[in-house]
Order: structure tokens, then sequence, then C-alpha cells
């Protein structure tokens, strides 16, 4: 809490300067620089408060420059006014109406990470890199992250329409989606014969203790072989994702290591003995709906040669935000640190490559989510699986049965 609190003090007394139009000492070589693009803004700010057409709101300007500031670092870092940010605490200690989907920022629009299985985002076909356009008619070109999570989210029972841009398709796709309540089961499992099937949708609380549920009953159902489903799972809780990989890798092992711009690391190791025995075959399914915290499990369980991945390189978000409160009520939201997968290999922008590719087209994609949907509105609550048509399941199957796993290699 200290490092926290003197790292919201600096920033605020950076901003007090920036708008006074002097920092305090810069104790490096680029003093100079940094003293001529703050007088620089300084004059812009004077220029615009006494010659543009209307009368301006100095706060208001400040607010648009710190917005286009955190913007301009990274899809993931933003500015609150006081206001955003007084929603934004409500609404991480409370339910909310959504849509069911995780969002990134793609060249200033917002895209689709991955919908989430079962929700209304999902049930509608919205995919994994689809980009959103407009929000009930409104460009989304000119809003932040915030913004646009604000227009999505409301009370359960409205609508919300998206225009949506789809790669391979020539024309905005609209759909109009019922916000409800997201509750979804997290885990799901069942057996392919004589192999256990794990799906894993997003890294809600508790999601560790229910997978370890899974490799128990499946265990004790005399399974040769785990498949750990990963697919358009767009993450969640770092302390999940640690306790998923513990299930599977022995006391001591590194987990994932995250690493500032100072090169302070924070390590994060199996603290116990793995659930799943080292000589029962583990495949792991990833796509580019995979992220965050599906990518770190992803890489440790690969660094480790623990579980063989399938599938398509995975989306590449893996960074730590820190949300820093201002003397005025609003707040940063700022990207201060990279994960790490065991062996340091960069998550960020970059993924994980699974260690066998298998490709799906949209057009096959777009089928097998659509048997899915349709099984769902059908009333189908557990696990839903289609051979014929997953070709990446049917691979990590394949490798199983004919022992084409490190477990039963040896590493």
């Amino acid at each position: 809490m200290r490092k926290f609190k003197l790292l919201s003090l600096l920033v605020a007394t950076f901003i007090l300067g920036f708008v006074l139009g002097g920092a305090g000492a810069v104790q490096n070589n680029k003093q100079e620089d940094d003293y001529k693009y703050l007088r620089m803004f300084t004059d812009v700010l004077r220029t615009v408060k006494e010659n543009y057409v209307e009368n301006t709101n100095t706060k208001d300007l400040i607010y648009g420059a710190l917005n286009g500031m955190l913007r301009s670092l990274d899809p993931f870092s933003a500015f609150f006014t006081p206001e955003q940010y007084k929603e934004f605490s409500q609404e991480t200690h409370g339910e909310f109406g959504g849509v069911g989907i995780e969002i990134g920022m793609e060249k200033g629009r917002p895209m689709v990470i991955s919908p989430i299985e079962g929700t209304p985002a999902f049930r509608a076909g919205i995919r994994s890199g689809d980009v959103i356009i407009e929000i009930d008619g409104e460009d989304t070109s000119n809003m932040n992250l915030i913004d646009v999570v604000k227009r999505i989210r409301g009370k359960p029972g409205t609508k919300v329409v998206l225009t949506l841009i789809r790669k391979g398709v020539d024309k905005p796709i609209k759909v109009e989606l019922e916000r409800a309540i997201i509750k979804v089961d997290s885990v799901k499992w069942t057996k392919i014969d004589d192999i256990g099937y794990i799906r894993l949708s997003q890294f809600t609380d508790g999601v560790s203790r229910e997978v370890e549920r899974a490799i128990k009953d499946l265990q004790s159902k005399g399974v040769k072989g785990i498949i750990l489903d990963l697919r358009n799972d767009p993450g969640g809780l770092l302390t999940e994702a640690v306790g998923v990989s513990d299930l599977f890798l022995p006391e001591g092992k590194l987990i994932v290591y995250t690493k500032t711009r100072k090169g302070e690391i924070n390590r994060y190791f199996a603290r116990r003995k793995s659930v799943l025995p080292e000589n029962m075959p583990l495949v792991v399914l990833i796509n580019r709906g995979s992220a965050s915290a599906s990518e770190i499990v992803a890489g440790a369980l690969q660094d480790h040669k623990r579980a063989v991945l399938v599938g398509e390189r995975s989306f590449g978000k893996a960074s730590v935000q820190n949300i820093i409160p201002l003397e005025d009520g609003s707040a940063i939201k700022l990207t201060i640190a990279y994960y790490y997968t065991p062996l340091g290999r960069l998550i960020n922008k970059k993924g994980i490559q699974p260690d066998i590719e298998v490709k799906m087209t949209e057009e096959q994609e777009e089928k097998l989510q659509e048997y899915i949907r349709q099984k769902r509105l059908e009333g189908a609550t557990g696990v839903i699986l289609n051979m014929d048509m997953d070709l990446q399941l049917r691979k990590a199957v394949e490798l199983i049965k004919t022992g084409k796993t490190y477990a039963h290699t040896g590493g």
C-alpha cells in the first residue's frame, strides 16, 4: 500500500506541474526536452483559452488532455473523471447488466477479445476479433474503453445495439442485445471415451477449486488423459490463473512473473503437490479468444513441458494495471508491468503459440458455434461437443490416444 500511495502522490504532483507549466527537477539527460514540451502544452492551453470561438473550461481542457495522454499509451490505460471513477468503483463491487463480452482497444476502436459462452453476446453470434464501430448508433472512434463499457452495460432487460465490422464480411453487422446479469458456470466437464474433458470459460472466483473437483471426478472414472479447453476464455483473476496452474505443476515450479520498467519482479510459484499425476497426459486447447489468465496457464504448462498446446495463437493480453486516485476525485488506470512465462517469454501483444497449430476457417468456426448456440437454445446445460465439426478437439483426442504427449514420452 505504501508503494501505491507514493506512486499516486508522484502522479498527482506531475499532473499539477503539467498544468502550471513547470515540473519538478527532472534528473536525466532529457530534462530540457521535457521542459520544452511542458511549455508547449501551457502555450497551447493559453492560446485556446484566449482565442477559441467559445468560452472554454480549464478543467474540461485538462481532462481532455489527460484522456488523450492515457489513450496514447496502450489499450488498457485510461483516465477517469470523478464521475467515471465513482461509477467504476461501484460496478466492481456489485452486480450489473451486461452482454457477456471482454473488450479491448485496437487502433482507437473497441474490439471483442472474446464472447463468454451462454451470454447474450454468445447467443447473438458475436466473435473474437469483431470491431465495434457504433453503440446505439453512436460512433466509437472518440470513446475510450471506460466510455465503451459504460454504454454497453446497463439495467438488465434493456437493449443495446452494436454495429460490428468483421474480417471477411463486406458490410457492417448490426446486433441487438438484451442486457442481463452475467452469471456463468465457468467450469464444466465430461468424458470423451476414456479421456477427460474440462471446459474453463472464465477465471472467476473459485474456478481453481472447481477444476480440482473436475480432475478428481474424472480420475475416479478411470480417464487416461485430460483435455483442458481454454478457447475463447477471456481470462479473469490472476489468483485463479495461478491456482489452476498449481493443479498441474509440482510444488516450487514458477508459474508466471511480472516485471516493471524499472526491473522490479514479482514471481508466482506452485505451492502444492500437483493434483493431476505427472504421468497422465494433458492437452490444452487455445485460440485467438484465449487471453490474459488463459495465456498465463497455457504458457506455464507449455514452458514446463507439462502439456501439449493445440489450436491457434492466443490473443496476447497480459499486462498489469493499477488504479491511481488523484486529489480531485479523478483517477488513472495505468499499465505498470507485463506478465512473462516461466522461460521469460513476453505474452503481451505476442500471445502464446501452440505446439501444434490447428486452424479453423471462419466458416468452420461459425458452424461449430452455431451448433453450440442451438443446443443451448434447446435447453442443453452441460458440455456440448461435436467431434465432426471441432477439428482442434479431435486433434487433442488423437494425441492422447496415440501417446504423443509429454507424459507419454517422458518430456
